[in-house]
């Protein structure tokens, strides 16, 4: 039994194929899949000659298996087979049609030029990065992180320890689950973002001044977004200085920056950037501030003063979800809220500046003064976590010291102060007592 390919054509999409190995049939089929359909015949000679064939079913056959083992994604229910007879003597016409998940490539290869074929004139040919990416687009829409993702060879060491450590299973059903790879076992972008071969990196700098014109330090930070995550926590915490003054007999120790403050500042860059561009992540340290600045300006919709309020519109959905499943992060949106809330009282508020393209999280030094400062000024009034009080009372219609304190990252000391100085301002009123107290907006 021979398998044949030619170079003669009954049409536009009909093909005929001189003796080839099955390989050259695989590309073919795929080829065809990738772009507009077409025929193929197996038993015919490049010059047209029908050779026939003595088992054409064994051959049908044999293809099939082909098909389904050595293509991916399942191309089956678009190829069909049928035995002709031509001149007394049996051939077998595939009928291939465009697929709907493409690019279709051979399983070994994955997808990369040299797994996806596409039709170029008459010949079947290697597709271009740029073309694999753009029917990846086609066929997947445009959400980055559900897009199967061009690199298939993908580890999870660093998932693995992060779900190990809270005691979460990481195995295939949970990846699908997560959207980490597709029910057909395809890894998604999301899958690459989790994964040790991550391609976004971070870049850290530390700065001698309050300008970019003397490096002090400078460190770029790759692999899994878990361990990007560590590792630049634990670059900038090394950073947070802290220094100490006096109240009378009583020693007050401050850290340059507040722990909570660069918890969610980092995580929110992580989790929100915009991963369609392959710049780096930057964070950036001057002696009186840091800047955390990450591609992707506001989603569209939401406004600065909504984020300031709290409202939260996700980027990325299904990453949010993997970090709020491993309790890095809560799922309504107080990650600015906190951040505000950990200056509240200090006299300093941090700065969100954003472009069509970018967004900065500015977090100031507490320990920094500006010139103009005097050592025993009164702190400022901290407008932005009224505000956030405010947006919570009519988000729950009434709320408790507690909710203020979870929601701001604060003590229970500078919470009772902040609700005692909005009560006295009239922009809330206290209800209860004891246990019972609580709070609603003043009518």
């Amino acid at each position: 039994m021979g398998l044949y390919l030619s170079s003669f054509f009954l049409h536009e999409k009909e093909r005929r194929c001189s003796p080839v190995v099955v390989d050259d049939i695989r590309k073919e089929i795929i080829a065809f899949a990738n772009c507009e359909g077409g025929k193929l015949y197996i038993g015919v000679q490049d010059d047209g000659t029908v050779v026939g064939l003595d088992d054409p079913d064994g051959a049908a056959l044999q293809v099939s298996n082909m098909v389904r083992d050595a293509i991916k994604p399942d191309l089956t229910m678009f190829v069909r087979y049928e035995t002709l007879n031509e001149n007394g003597k049996q051939i077998v016409a595939i009928d291939v049609q465009q697929g709907t998940e493409r690019p279709y490539y051979i399983a070994k290869k994955g997808m990369r030029p040299e797994g996806v074929f596409v039709r170029q004139g008459y010949s079947a040919v290697p597709a271009t990065s740029t073309a694999i990416r753009r029917m990846i687009k086609e066929t997947d829409g445009d959400y980055f992180e559900e897009i199967r993702s061009l690199e298939q060879d993908l580890t999870f060491k660093a998932a693995e320890q992060e779900f190990s450590a809270r005691n979460i299973l990481f195995g295939e059903a949970q990846m699908k689950t997560l959207g980490i790879m597709t029910h057909d076992g395809v890894y998604t972008n999301l899958g690459l973002l989790l994964s040790d071969q991550c391609v976004h990196t971070i870049k850290a700098a530390v700065f001698q001044g309050t300008t970019q014109n003397e490096f002090k330090d400078r460190k770029e930070f790759s692999g899994s977004l878990f361990w990007q995550m560590e590792e630049v926590y634990e670059y900038i915490d090394f950073r947070n200085q802290t220094h100490s003054s006096f109240q009378k007999l009583r020693q007050i120790d401050q850290r340059d920056y507040p722990e909570t403050a660069v918890r969610e500042a980092l995580l929110n860059l992580l989790v929100h950037r915009e991963y369609s561009f392959r710049t780096s992540t930057f964070i950036s340290l001057y002696a009186d501030r840091m800047e955390l600045t990450s591609m992707g300006g506001l989603v569209s919709g939401a406004t600065l003063k909504d984020i300031m309020m709290g409202i939260s519109v996700c980027r990325n959905v299904k990453l949010a979800n993997v970090f709020y499943r491993l309790e890095l992060i809560e799922a309504h949106g107080t990650g600015i809220l906190k951040i505000m809330g950990a200056y509240a009282g200090t006299g300093k508020e941090p700065e969100i500046v954003t472009s069509d393209n970018a967004f900065k999280i500015i977090l100031p030094n507490l320990n920094v003064r500006a010139e103009q400062e005097k050592p025993n000024a009164v702190p400022p009034e901290n407008n932005a976590k009224e505000d956030a009080v405010i947006a919570l009372a009519k988000k729950q219609g009434t709320f408790t010291r507690k909710d203020v304190e979870k929601m701001l990252g604060i003590s229970q000391t500078t919470c009772g102060r902040l609700l005692k100085q909005m009560t006295a301002k009239g922009q809330i009123i206290q209800e209860g007592r004891s246990r019972n107290t609580h709070y609603r907006l003043a009518e």
